[in-house]
């Protein structure tokens, strides 16, 4: 089937409150200004900056009320137009919550989700308060129970596969196992599509939501990762896994799955452009344009 562009909703998401960092609302509106056009509907949904350095944790959460209230805005906001496809541009990896709560229920056991991500996301309040990272357990229906609640039909294990997945923490390799999610890890793709192309025929899927966090990548060749903050410490990212892919090899990979079913979702996460964000923040430090 191919998709009519009227009917795929692009999703303007600058949420920054999962990750707990303000720059990736930054990142995210210039993501969104550097995408190409909109062929059909567009919805932008406001986020509020930062106002305080501490955020408030709530049932070990941080900012646990403000993201409801910003996953509640953007369920509305697709349901406004209730269309085939979601491309969502953030912001933290918490922004897929609602455009694949959305598909899942569309579609079905028809929906298989791609989640390309160095990390797997299914922690809970216990392993981490940043809700960024709790996202595809909430959306198999594991984890608060309110976040949940915007999950009305849950993505079983069986429909997910990791693309890019690297080192995972003893919990989190628990829980994939338990769950019967699948992983390829870069040196498992080998730079073809091949192995995620076997899996989704094997899934008999027809129907596809690719979340694509930028960290998957390379930090060695690109700049505009998490991990390459030129103001952090030299060891502040030490023993957290990284991304070993080239952008072209997941180009690749979604091109050739794209041939082979309907990508309905496509959520891309965690864009810093520090020279940029750097000039944001100078920005406003000029007569006319800065706080008064």
């Amino acid at each position: 089937m191919t998709i009519d562009p009227k009917k795929i909703l692009r999703l303007n998401l600058p949420q920054w409150q999962g990750g707990d960092h303000p720059d990736y609302r930054t990142g995210a509106r210039v993501l969104a200004a550097i995408a190409p056009e909109a062929p059909g509907p567009e919805e932008t949904v406001a986020v509020p900056e930062a106002r305080d350095d501490v955020r408030p944790v709530e049932q070990g959460i941080v900012s646990r009320r403000p993201l409801l209230d910003l996953i509640a805005a953007a369920s509305a906001a697709i349901d406004r137009h209730k269309p085939d496809a979601v491309v969502t541009l953030g912001g933290d990896c918490l922004v897929d919550l609602a455009p694949i709560a959305y598909l899942s229920e569309r579609y079905g056991d028809d929906l298989a989700v791609l989640w390309v991500d160095a990390h797997p996301d299914v922690m809970g309040p216990q392993q981490f308060r940043n809700a960024h990272a709790h996202v595809l357990a909430m959306l198999m229906g594991i984890g608060d129970p309110d976040f949940v609640a915007s999950v009305p039909r849950p993505v079983k294990g069986d429909r997910i596969l990791y693309v890019g997945l690297t080192e995972t923490t003893p919990f989190e390799t628990d829980f994939i196992v338990k769950h019967g999610m699948a992983r390829l890890s870069p040196e498992d793709l080998a730079g073809s599509a091949e192995p995620v192309l076997a899996w989704l025929r094997a899934s008999g899927a027809t129907k596809v939501a690719v979340h694509f966090d930028l960290d998957v990548l390379d930090p060695s060749l690109y700049d505009f990762l998490l991990s390459q903050d030129p103001a952090a410490a030299p060891d502040a990212f030490e023993g957290i896994a990284k991304g070993r892919m080239r952008f072209e090899e997941v180009a690749g990979i979604l091109r050739a799955v794209d041939a082979e079913a309907d990508v309905v979702g496509l959520a891309i996460t965690e864009y810093m452009p520090w020279s940029a964000m750097q000039l944001s923040k100078s920005l406003q430090t000029l007569p006319l344009l800065g706080e008064r």
